[in-house]
C-alpha cells in the first residue's frame, strides 16, 4: 500500500524525540528477536498449545500502542505477543509463559494466546475470534462511565470482522458513543484463506462501519508515522468525542497462522513472502528511517539489534529454569470470591444470591 502524504509532518509525530524514535526501533527488535527465540523451544516440544507468530507486523503494535495513557487499555486476540510487550510486560514473565511455567503473566495457565497485565491495562490475548471485541467495548464504556478520557484500542484480524459479536458491538459502540477503537490487523489472510474467498466487501473492511455510521479510516501498516498519525486521530476522537472508530491496518505475517500451519507457503507464493520481507519489512523500514534521519548509525542499530537478541536469549533461560505451577495451584485463580476467601466465596454463592 504506498502512501504519498508525509506523515512524519503530522503534529504528533513532530513531538517525537530523537530518544523517541529510537525507542521504537528499539521495540520493534524487541518483539522480532522475542519471536524468533520462540520458535526452536516450541520445535522441541518445550510449549504447549498453539504458537502465533507476529513477525512482520510489528510496527502495527508498536506504532499504535506508542500513543496510549492512563486511561487507555489495550485488549487482542490470540496474535498477542507483540501487544504485551509493547504495553510494557518484560520478556521473562512472556517467555515463562509460553512454556507453561509458574513465573509467567497468567502463572503459566494461559499459553501463547493468554498473556495478561492488568497493571498495564493490558487485558489479553483472547483464543476465540471476534471474542475480544464486546470486552474492548466494555473496557472503553468502564473508562466513560467513570468519567475519564480514556479509550480502548481493541484489536482483531481480518477474519474476526464476520463474526456476529464484532457487529453487535460496533452497533453498540455507535449507538452509545462508545469510546473504542477497532484495529482490524489485516494481513491479508483468515488463517489460510484469502481475504476474497473469505469476505464480502467494497473497498475496504473497515468501510463495513459505514452501516453503522461510524468512522473509519484504513492505514499503511509498515508506516510508523501514519500508523501514529491515523491511531491519534481516532483517540482523540475517542477522547474528546466518545466517539468509536474502525481502523484497518494493511500488514503481513511471514509466517503461517500458528506454527503449526504448514501449508502457509501453498496458500500465498514463497515469491510474496520474499517480496515482504524485502520489501516491506516494518523493522527495516523504521530502522532505515532514523538512520536517514541521522538519529542512529548502522553500528548503533546493528548494537540495538544484538542486545535484543541477548535478552531474548536470556528469556529462554529464564523460563527453562523457571518451576513449572504446582498441583494445587489448578484450583486458584478459578473465582476471584474464593482466592479472596469474602463471603460469597466462603459460601459458594459466587454469582446472583445476596
Amino acid at each position: 500500500m504506498a502512501t504519498t502524504t508525509d506523515y512524519s509532518q503530522a503534529p504528533i509525530n513532530q513531538q517525537l524525540t530523537a530518544d523517541d524514535k529510537i525507542g521504537l526501533y528499539r521495540q520493534l527488535a524487541r518483539i522480532r528477536r522475542f519471536e524468533q527465540a520462540t520458535q526452536k523451544p516450541y520445535s522441541q516440544g518445550k510449549m504447549g498449545g498453539f504458537l502465533h507468530l507476529y513477525i512482520g507486523q510489528e510496527s502495527v503494535a508498536v506504532g499504535t500502542i506508542s500513543l496510549c495513557g492512563a486511561h487507555d487499555h489495550v485488549i487482542t486476540a490470540y496474535r498477542c505477543h507483540a501487544h504485551a510487550l509493547s504495553c510494557g510486560m518484560n520478556m521473562n514473565e512472556c517467555m515463562a509463559e509460553l512454556f507453561g511455567k509458574a513465573t509467567g503473566c497468567s502463572k503459566g495457565k494461559g499459553g501463547s494466546m493468554h498473556f495478561f497485565a492488568p497493571d498495564k491495562n493490558f487485558w489479553g490475548g483472547h483464543g476465540i475470534v471476534g471474542g475480544q471485541t464486546p470486552l474492548g467495548l466494555g473496557l472503553a464504556f468502564g473508562e466513560k462511565y467513570k468519567g475519564n478520557k480514556g479509550a480502548c484500542l481493541c484489536y482483531m484480524g481480518d477474519g474476526a470482522i464476520n463474526q456476529g459479536a464484532f457487529h453487535e458491538s460496533l452497533n453498540i459502540a455507535e449507538l452509545h458513543n462508545v469510546p473504542v477503537v477497532y484495529i482490524i490487523e489485516n494481513n491479508g489472510y483468515s488463517m489460510g484463506t484469502s481475504q476474497k474467498r473469505s469476505s464480502a466487501y467494497k473497498d475496504t473492511l473497515a468501510q463495513r462501519a459505514d452501516a453503522y455510521d461510524m468512522a473509519w479510516d484504513s492505514v499503511d501498516g509498515e508506516n510508523i508515522y501514519e500508523v501514529r498519525a491515523k491511531t491519534q486521530q481516532a483517540l482523540e476522537r475517542a477522547h474528546n468525542q466518545s466517539k468509536p472508530t474502525v481502523l484497518e491496518i494493511f500488514t503481513y505475517r511471514y509466517y503461517g497462522h500458528s506454527v503449526a500451519d504448514a501449508n502457509h507457503k501453498k496458500y500465498r507464493t514463497p515469491e510474496e513472502i520474499e517480496d515482504y520481507k524485502k520489501n516491506h519489512d516494518p523493522v527495516l523500514l523504521w530502522r532505515a528511517q532514523v538512520i536517514s534521519e541521522g538519529l542512529l548509525t548502522e553500528e548503533e542499530a546493528i548494537a540495538i539489534d544484538k542486545e535484543a537478541k541477548k535478552e531474548a536469549a536470556a528469556a529462554v533461560k529464564f523460563a527453562e529454569e523457571s518451576p513449572f505451577p504446582t498441583i494445587d495451584s489448578i484450583f486458584e485463580d478459578v473465582y476471584w470470591e474464593v482466592d479472596n476467601k469474602t463471603e460469597a466465596g466462603n459460601t459458594g454463592r459466587h454469582f446472583f444470591n445476596d
